[in-house]
């Protein structure tokens, strides 16, 4: 290894970088070193777990086999004692985002950011949807005023909503795992959506109207405004005259994210609509080049935890094939 200036350059060839720390991208370096590859993680946010860890730590994960009613925190625990079981094969990078991706003549990749520059044989790419940030109530409020002390995108802690009156706007996975789990602590909640259909999975939709939340479909919202004690939420039902008006202390908004994956346009990476395109093995057409999770795209693509868990194998059992043609596939777990 040799310096230059602030940036570290690995010497030393490794067998794969992973690009992106999240649930995904934590569980490919693992699933690496399980096949004997070394292996180096970079993402570029300050801590591993990706949007679990920063927005959700508290949410209930549902669709991984085995990991019943624990949260997105324990989720990234597990990963985490995961990868420090093979400590020795896995260098981790945090706070560092990759901000070039070159091929040489040889079939290697050099990948830079500011801290380093690390040659490597092959790159997993599971950098999820991206930059994201929450898609916003669709009308004027102010935001600087109340977004984070009475307006809320996410929630970190579930304690803060104890006792609490509170709104909780859309009709997903998200939006009623969110009521349910607040339902259990506040003091009342209300889920708002603008259709009298949701977009989750039945079981949970089913567990919602068995629940005390009050259901408010089909209404929209017209006005959020500040009072001392709390908030004013203004509704209009969609297709009729109704037009009530909630007092409550907090508005909890789940319509989901908007995301933006420049960075591979940036790198030259085949891109289509924003996501990454593979082949059955999870590989880019740039020989070498793979990606796992909500990076990519193919035919029957799903995206959940659960399915990028599953890619993970597929893409590092066919790369470690082609670095070393001697070993045999896995058999079993």
């Amino acid at each position: 290894m040799s310096d230059t200036g602030n940036v570290t350059v690995e010497d030393e060839l490794t067998d794969v970088v992973v690009i992106g720390g999240g649930p995904i991208g934590m569980f490919t370096a693992f699933y690496s070193a399980m096949r004997n590859l070394d292996v180096q993680l970079i993402d570029s946010l300050p801590q591993l777990g990706g949007q679990v860890a920063a927005l959700y730590p508290e949410k209930p994960i549902h669709d991984i086999a085995g990991f019943v009613s624990g949260t997105g925190a324990e989720l990234i625990a597990n990963l985490q004692r995961q990868i420090d079981s093979f400590g020795d094969r896995i260098g981790v990078h945090v706070n560092e985002e990759v901000q070039g991706l070159e091929r040489l003549d040889d079939g290697t990749f050099v990948l830079t950011t500011k801290q380093r520059s690390v040659h490597t044989r092959s790159v997993i790419v599971a950098i999820g949807s991206g930059a994201f940030a929450p898609r916003p109530l669709a009308i004027d409020y102010d935001r600087d005023g109340l977004d984070g002390s009475k307006v809320f995108y996410f929630v970190k802690r579930l304690a803060d909503f104890a006792g609490k009156n509170v709104v909780v706007a859309g009709g997903g996975d998200a939006a009623i795992d969110w009521a349910l789990e607040l339902e259990k602590i506040a003091g009342h909640v209300t889920l708002v959506h603008r259709r009298d259909n949701f977009r989750a999975l039945e079981s949970s939709v089913a567990q919602l109207r068995e629940s005390s939340v009050e259901i408010l479909t089909p209404y929209k919202f017209v006005d959020v405004v500040n009072e001392d004690a709390g908030l004013r939420i203004d509704l209009a039902q969609v297709k009729g005259d109704a037009q009530p008006s909630l007092h409550v202390d907090a508005l909890l908004v789940n319509y989901g994210f908007t995301s933006d994956n420049h960075l591979l346009r940036d790198w030259g990476l085949p891109v289509k609509r924003g996501d990454l395109q593979v082949n059955e093995y999870l590989e880019t057409e740039v020989p070498g080049i793979y990606g796992v999770g909500d990076a990519v795209n193919y035919p029957g693509k799903v995206k959940l935890i659960s399915a990028g868990f599953g890619e993970v194998p597929r893409a590092v059992n066919h790369l470690s094939e082609e670095l070393y043609p001697d070993r045999k596939q896995p058999l079993h777990s």
